[in-house]
């Protein structure tokens, strides 16, 4: 049996910590602020992005350091098979496919998987490819099932503050203008490898409905399951608010009684073109 040891980055929300205990290794994103670089949960936690943001820093993302990818890769071969690497979705940034690139040198033991997911619904492909992994299925054959099913999950988001897609250029200024005065609290989706709009909503209330409808229309329209999502994985993420971030998961409880949700913080990736307060709800197929 080939042993596949299992990569990802933190655009997974899976922390260094809680890698160590699953027996797998975590890149941590890189971010530059007012030019200084910093490392997701290295020498950057959550707290401290957020406090960086609300205070105007200049932040932007980054690949991973190439020397960094290769290190890691070339670490793990010395006591393992193949490498199967799990990124970012290819449709958010570019280090999948640099990723890809660098792999081909490996002859083979370096799989990278572009099956377009990020945040919780990228962490659950983790867990499915470390169970595959323990069935014994090769690298290969473990990125070509993620990647067959990389349409199986969705998500939406809540949009707290149109600022940061308006600093992003997501939004013209006019648009934000306007969308602040009515208070809009826009939608957006994940359903493949972009960030889209899905919908507007007045109010945080009305958002976290048209989340929760659309979640269970993908449920049965998208999945070919019930309402409650039988056979699928429920989700959610948050930015910054935690505390928001609780009670709306207890509002999803309570619709989705005999769902077990696993909640984690949005990727910061995400976080710093989206701003604090948002909230996201998704799902992805059960795989194995």
């Amino acid at each position: 049996m080939n042993r596949v040891a299992v990569v990802t980055d933190s655009n997974s929300g899976i922390t260094q910590a809680q890698a160590a205990q699953l027996g797998i290794r975590v890149l941590p994103m890189p971010f530059y602020i007012d030019d200084t670089m910093y490392y997701e949960d290295i020498n950057l936690s959550q707290e401290q992005f957020y406090e960086k943001l609300a205070a105007g820093a200049n932040i932007s993302t980054s690949q991973p350091v190439v020397a960094n990818v290769l290190d890691l890769w070339d670490e793990l071969l010395q006591s393992c098979d193949q490498v199967l690497h799990i990124p970012m979705s290819s449709g958010l940034s570019g280090s999948c496919e640099t990723a890809m690139a660098l792999a081909q040198k490996y002859g083979g033991r370096v799989e990278v998987v572009n099956n377009q997911r990020i945040s919780v619904t990228q962490r659950q492909s983790v867990l499915d490819a470390m169970e595959l992994a323990r069935q014994g299925k090769s690298a290969a054959e473990i990125k070509k099932i993620l990647e067959d099913t990389k349409y199986d999950s969705s998500i939406y988001i809540m949009v707290d503050t149109l600022y940061y897609l308006k600093k992003g250029g997501r939004i013209t200024p006019a648009a934000a203008a306007i969308g602040t005065f009515l208070k809009l609290k826009p939608v957006l989706q994940i359903q493949g490898e972009k960030l889209d709009a899905f919908a507007k909503a007045r109010s945080v209330k009305q958002a976290k409905s048209v989340m929760i409808k659309a979640i269970q229309h993908d449920f049965v329209q998208r999945f070919g399951t019930d309402e409650q999502g039988t056979g699928m994985h429920l989700e959610m993420a948050y930015t910054g608010d935690r505390q928001e971030a609780e009670t709306f998961r207890q509002e999803v409880q309570q619709i989705f009684p005999d769902q077990d949700i696993v909640m984690d913080p949005l990727s910061l990736s995400v976080s710093c073109h989206i701003g604090p307060g948002a909230l996201a709800l998704a799902c992805t197929k059960v795989l194995v």
